[in-house]
């Protein structure tokens, strides 16, 4: 199985009068829900499925939380979650405060092995 693209014209960002440029752009072409990669999971491992959901909706808890703690959570060579923040700019140091913090940006970075994973996909246009 591949990974399908579209192709995309865009702009450079700033630039308007800037000649537009065409793009590969990855589609989804369909989802996967939390019982199927259970149920793939309990497949491939000792555990049972409901252990699996349960297991994930622990981490659905556990990560957000650590990460409100301004913990980096590193799980393995899957990868690590941690924040990046939104924020408005003061014109001197003294004015940054709290307020200035809008919004709150999950990232992920993945580990080493599901890096290689990645890169072994292969791509069909659509």
């Amino acid at each position: 199985m591949s990974v399908k693209y579209n192709i995309v014209e865009r702009g450079k960002p700033g630039d308007p009068d800037a000649p537009k440029k065409y793009y590969p752009s990855a589609v989804a072409s369909g989802k996967t829900h939390l019982r199927t990669v259970a149920k793939r999971a309990a497949e491939m491992s000792t555990v049972s499925m409901p252990d699996t959901v349960a297991v994930i909706e622990a981490l659905l808890a556990i990560i957000p939380d650590e990460m409100s703690q301004g913990n980096i959570v590193r799980l393995g060579e899957f990868g690590s979650f941690w924040v990046k923040v939104k924020t408005n700019a003061s014109a001197t140091a003294e004015e940054v405060n709290a307020s200035k913090i809008t919004g709150v940006i999950p990232r992920f970075t993945p580990g080493k092995e599901f890096k290689t994973a990645l890169q072994a996909f292969d791509f069909e246009k659509k």
